[in-house]
């Protein structure tokens, strides 16, 4: 069997759900872990708790790769006299790995809410709050035809040409630039008051805004000319296929008493169970999910128009204030069970990417309700 890595490992899992995706306020990536050493077993769930901890290293697991931070806030102790400390050093001790996947696995595509909707039965449409595509400035730039190499090296080492995953590339394209240079000039070619023809090449590559700055100076010191002809645009910001929850279709209508059921049907049991709130008999189409606490996008859903919206932890004002507005019929779910079809998502993802590895989602349900009622 071929070795494995921690480190590759996270690779996989970093390209599924990119870091830069994250919140401000998160904590994502590896807690603990050496990233080269050898893993051959990776775990999956929500949660890190005590009980999930044991059964990873019980089931011999290098790793334990979980959807909610274990350190969220900042901490200036993890000594294993504290609740989070003795997890921490049972794992190392134990040599497994814990990494975090968390709102940059929410607004990741797929990511937690495609794995909601999935197990609902619905035909994703798109994400419920869009995030736009990273910036990208176009740089075109003229050069005389035994330079071009030499500039585009330059811009390159800047940081241009990366699209993708793809590195150095950019557009190249003969042409003829003329110009006539005026008293005061230190022209590189043609003397002063005679207009110059010079065969040119028109390179054209990307970078990132951020390295503006960079590109302008590797383009300034590599050009041959005094004054450089070039010009920047930048994209426009597009929407994307990641951002936090989702809006998809069921196959077919069916009433909110009947789409409860079909909720309660697809997600794992739970004390907290699955309740609806709006007029039974309405009819339901379209459907929005967002996994784990929802209740932000409630002005969301109701200009969206859709017919039902799938969430957890919501509360009695905030619902009872969107009923009266005339927003759509709201189902509410444990927050665990919203979000725990993401774990075989990733599951999936790795062992698709890491063929080797042998992968297990946790069977214990870390939802915190024992007891429940109903009158």
């Amino acid at each position: 069997m071929a070795r494995v890595t921690l480190g590759e490992l996270i690779a996989v899992l970093d390209a599924a759900y990119p870091p830069s995706l994250a919140e401000s306020w998160d904590s994502v990536g590896l807690v603990c872990g050496d990233p080269g050493e050898a893993v051959s077993r990776v775990m999956f769930a929500v949660d890190a708790t005590a009980a999930v901890v044991d059964e990873a290293i019980g089931w011999g697991a290098q790793a334990l790769v979980v959807h909610h931070p274990l350190l969220l806030r900042g901490v200036d102790t993890v000594a294993a006299s504290t609740p989070k400390g003795a997890l921490l050093h049972r794992l190392i001790r134990n040599g497994c790995a814990l990494f975090t996947a968390h709102t940059n696995a929410d607004s990741a595509d797929p990511g937690v809410s495609d794995a909601l909707a999935h197990a609902l039965g619905l035909r994703v449409s798109g994400p419920l709050e869009p995030k736009s595509a990273a910036g990208v400035d176009q740089w075109t730039v003229n050069v005389p035809l035994e330079h071009a190499d030499a500039v585009l090296s330059a811009l390159f080492s800047a940081g241009a040409g990366g699209s993708g995953n793809y590195g150095e590339a950019a557009w190249r394209a003969p042409g003829t630039q003329q110009f006539r240079p005026l008293p005061g000039a230190e022209p590189a070619l043609g003397r002063i008051g005679q207009l110059e023809r010079v065969a040119e090449e028109r390179i054209e590559v990307v970078a990132p805004p951020s390295a503006r700055g960079a590109v302008l100076a590797a383009l300034r010191a590599a050009h041959p000319y005094e004054e450089p002809a070039y010009h920047v645009t930048e994209r426009a910001a597009l929407r994307t296929g990641q951002g936090l929850g989702r809006v998809g279709e069921l196959p077919e209508p069916e009433t909110l008493r009947r789409f409860t059921a079909r909720v309660r049907a697809a997600l794992p049991g739970t004390v907290w169970g699955v309740r609806a709130a709006g007029d039974p008999e309405r009819r339901i189409s379209t459907v929005a999910v967002c996994g784990g606490a929802g209740d932000s996008f409630l002005g969301t859903v109701r200009r969206l128009g859709v017919d039902a919206y799938v969430t957890a932890d919501l509360r009695h004002h905030p619902v009872d204030e969107h009923l009266r507005a005339g927003g759509p019929a709201l189902v509410d779910a444990a927050h665990w069970a919203t979000e725990q079809p993401w774990c075989a998502q990733a599951e999936g993802i790795v062992r698709f990417g890491l063929p080797a590895l042998e992968t297990r989602v946790s069977t214990l349900r870390t939802d915190p309700w024992t007891v429940g009622t109903v009158d």
